[in-house]
């Protein structure tokens, strides 16, 4: 199983990038999707997470109401729309693949993929 994540960057504050997450080797549909980002000397973070028909959508409190997490199941291809970035959303950013849950943790990653960066400049 491959995650492939691309979309990171630079891009000045209060500026948007959008993420997006190709895995191969799984059942696209089967699974849901999320995001996780890890920035130098912070603890890892969960950003969002949809389920595996989009139904059900969960949101870290830093990012709620900036940052829109979607799915195409036709693409294989899991997106995190990130609007309004702040420098403090400088990390790199993990996809993950597992199962969703409405608990504290919100997902359950079974893959990853691996980082892209992004850099948010003030």
């Amino acid at each position: 199983v491959q995650l492939q994540a691309s979309g990171g960057g630079s891009v000045q504050a209060g500026g948007s990038l959008r993420l997006s997450c190709t895995p191969s080797g799984l059942t696209f549909s089967s699974y849901g999707m999320g995001w996780f980002r890890k920035a130098p000397g912070k603890e890892r973070e969960f950003v969002a997470a949809i389920n595996w028909n989009g139904g059900k959508k969960y949101y870290g409190d830093s990012v709620k109401g900036r940052f829109t997490i979607s799915r195409d199941n036709a693409k294989n291809t899991a997106y995190l729309q990130m609007n309004s970035l702040r420098p403090e959303d400088t990390a790199v950013y993990y996809c993950a693949a597992g199962t969703t849950a409405q608990d504290q943790y919100f997902m359950y990653p079974n893959y990853w993929g691996q980082g892209t960066q992004v850099t948010v400049s003030s």
